[in-house]
């Protein structure tokens, strides 16, 4: 194998802003430590935590990249002592990452790497970690989901939105999503909703009680936050259980504690970012052996809106907070 580059180019927040302050510069291309591998980033996600960076609202936690980007697909070309879990160079995988993803080379944990699913090309792997980490860890371990159970999932035409649709439903429960537009509540229902709900026409609480029979959904997994506090409890079955993931609605709200009370609800939330490599290994433990048979057979996959070149990063923001269905991702190289 060629020697490595000293620099790469890798794309940095130049200061807190609209998409226009991602730019390409050149950086030294890091070098892994213990139990890391360095990756040649072919594909990166884009998610909504690079958006809250970008905007200066979600710093890296200490110790982390200043380069967004928390999910990559990629070949190993050096690795740190330790590696655990029998990666070597030349191993194809893709990989949960604390930041860095925005660029041509990456270090990855190995314990939150995981294999290419069959048939996948690095595109449609990048897609995978950042919100298959996420949901499994939220809907199943915080929700704890069961089978035949009902799921009330909000952004249902999101990257998390379109993978909790399909995880949810292969793991037997009925699911309810909201979307902002009719060709998107038509995306979640193609994917396996058993309701979809324009949230711009419906209200959403009347529709869960008109779906459940007044009885309430199990699980309501929210990255709205504030503006639906109120409205997600009244939606929950008794013994439910609110998880919050993302504040686009506000951090702050006024909820009837009564309700929580007299319905034994749990409201729970997490993020993923600042947890340890050893919690996320755990997540990535289950993945390999719930989640990733189910992509190898074809059973679920990403849904991916559209692709842009590392280069056009603000670009890829930009489609991000426009109207869009699944992920956006960068390609490198």
């Amino acid at each position: 194998m060629a020697a490595l580059p000293e620099t790469m180019t890798a794309i940095e927040i130049s200061q807190p802003g609209g998409p226009e302050v991602l730019k390409p510069a050149k950086r030294p291309v890091p070098k892994p430590g213990a139990n890391e591998l360095l990756v040649k980033v072919a594909a990166a996600g884009v998610n909504r935590p690079d958006v809250a960076q970008r905007l200066g609202f979600y710093p890296p936690p200490p110790g982390a990249p200043d380069i967004p980007g928390l999910e990559i697909a990629g070949e190993v070309v050096a690795a740190g002592p330790g590696i655990e879990g029998g990666w070597k160079i030349g191993d194809k995988l893709c990989a949960l990452v604390i930041g860095g993803g925005y660029a041509e080379y990456c270090i990855a944990p190995a314990p939150q790497c995981l294999a290419i699913p069959k048939g996948y090309d690095m595109v449609k792997a990048a897609a995978l970690p950042e919100t298959f980490f996420t949901v499994w860890t939220n809907v199943f371990e915080r929700g704890a989901l069961k089978p035949d159970e009902t799921l009330l999932v909000h952004g249902g035409a999101s990257g998390i939105g379109t993978t909790t649709i399909q995880l949810a439903k292969a793991f037997g429960a009925k699911v309810l999503a909201t979307a902002g537009s009719d060709e998107r509540v038509k995306a979640c229902l193609k994917l396996g909703a058993d309701r979809a709900i324009n949230y711009k026409t419906e209200d959403f609480a009347a529709v869960v009680k008109d779906f459940t029979g007044g009885k309430g959904v199990d699980v309501v997994l929210d990255m709205v936050g504030g503006s639906y506090l109120a409205k997600n409890l009244d939606s929950l079955a008794v013994e439910g259980r609110l998880v919050l993931i993302a504040t686009l609605g506000g951090t702050k709200a006024e909820a009837n504690l009564n309700t929580i009370m007299v319905k034994r609800l749990t409201v729970t939330g997490s993020t993923l970012r600042p947890r340890t490599v050893a919690q996320k290994a755990t997540i990535a433990v289950a993945l390999r052996g719930r989640v990733w048979p189910l992509l190898d057979q074809g059973k679920l996959a990403p849904v991916i809106d559209r692709t842009f070149p590392l280069a056009q990063a603000a670009e890829a923001h930009r489609a991000l907070d426009g109207d869009h269905t699944g992920k956006i991702m960068l390609t490198v190289g």
